[in-house]
């Protein structure tokens, strides 16, 4: 982006999950305000921030209140309407990242074509839109193969695997939305890249070789994007080395908050600082880092974790925690 946005100017953030409460968090130590767009009452994010509109993502008179008050304007997740950015854009609003990214993660059928046009390898698919069709494309890909729901899923959700051939029908049936079938990966380990227009990552115990293809594939993307922002980049590592892309995130994630506590900048304030336009900073890593999410009850033992040596902990603001919730998350630093 060809400015600088200076202290005291205002990052419009589109959610106000953990995510978004982060975002504002690392704003604010920049100088910066923050003005939430969000459907919750009460939500985590608003409570750290400037300003909140509490209202749908795609409310035209919240969004021209948001476009009118904010330099420019991000997201906290990938499930905003895509539309949303074309009208903020159209309101005069600069937002980043832009539509493209947010449209192609939306959809997995997209997200696996847009990877493969820009040269980076994905686990065999294909779309399929009635039961008919993906009994025919399990005859293609072969059993065992995963059904996703084309848009929406999250945390396995959305997903069956198809293990005899006469139950995909069934399977589709179940899921009832277009989907995608995917080939399995035969993985020995799952590994992310977590880049804003150049690199940053966990100090992982990969080779130098694993190490450039990873940064390569998400130079790639970010490049095929024309990206602005932190993007996360899921990986699976095979046996013999070669690294699959699973799934592509255009925003902070949950695999780079390892980085709040072992990294010179972390990815929120590299995220502000790549929308507002502001000099990279430094990625250098200061610890190993193991991250843990708190969900649910786990959030109780915050007494005993926030004594226990060698542990930052990072509580999300929600007010009730149920099973599977994300309420939080420690990092444990140990010598590089």
């Amino acid at each position: 982006m060809a400015f600088a946005l200076p202290p005291g100017s205002t990052i419009g953030i589109l959610g106000g999950g953990q995510l978004g409460r982060m975002l504002a968090l690392a704003a604010a130590r920049l100088g910066l305000d923050v003005a939430i767009l969000t459907p919750d009452e009460d939500s985590p994010a608003s409570r750290v921030a400037k300003t909140t509109f509490v209202a749908p993502y795609d409310d035209p008179d919240a969004l021209a209140a948001l476009a009118k008050v904010s330099d420019v304007v991000t997201f906290e997740f990938e499930n905003v309407p895509a539309r949303v950015v074309e009208i903020l854009a159209g309101l005069g609003a600069v937002v980043a990242p832009g539509a493209k990214a947010l449209a192609v993660a939306q959809d997995r059928v997209d997200e696996k074509s847009f990877i493969n046009s820009v040269g980076v390898s994905t686990v065999g698919f294909e779309g399929v839109n009635s039961a008919i069709e993906c009994e025919v494309a399990v005859a293609r890909i072969g059993v065992p193969a995963l059904l996703k729901t084309r848009r929406d899923g999250y945390d396995g959700k959305g997903q069956r695997w198809i293990r005899d051939a006469k139950d995909a029908a069934a399977a589709f049936e179940a899921l009832g939305a277009p989907c995608i079938l995917e080939a399995p990966a035969p993985f020995v380990r799952e590994l992310s890249v977590n880049g804003v227009r150049r690199r940053t990552r966990a100090p992982a115990a990969v080779s130098p070789e694993t190490e450039e293809a990873a940064q390569d594939i998400a130079g790639c993307i970010l490049e095929g994007l024309d990206y602005v922002g932190v993007l996360a980049v899921e990986l699976f590592e095979l046996e013999n080395g070669d690294l699959l892309v699973n799934e592509i995130a255009p925003r902070v994630h949950n695999t780079g908050h390892w980085t709040q506590d072992g990294c010179l900048t972390d990815q929120f304030e590299q995220h502000i600082r790549a929308v507002a336009g502001w000099p990279l900073g430094p990625t250098t890593a200061l610890a190993r880092t193991e991250m843990t999410n708190l969900l649910g009850s786990e959030v109780d033992a915050w007494t005993l974790l926030a004594g226990e040596p060698g542990v930052c902990i990072h509580l999300y603001g929600k007010r009730h925690a149920a099973p599977g919730r994300k309420m939080g998350h420690v990092n444990r630093l140990t010598s590089l």
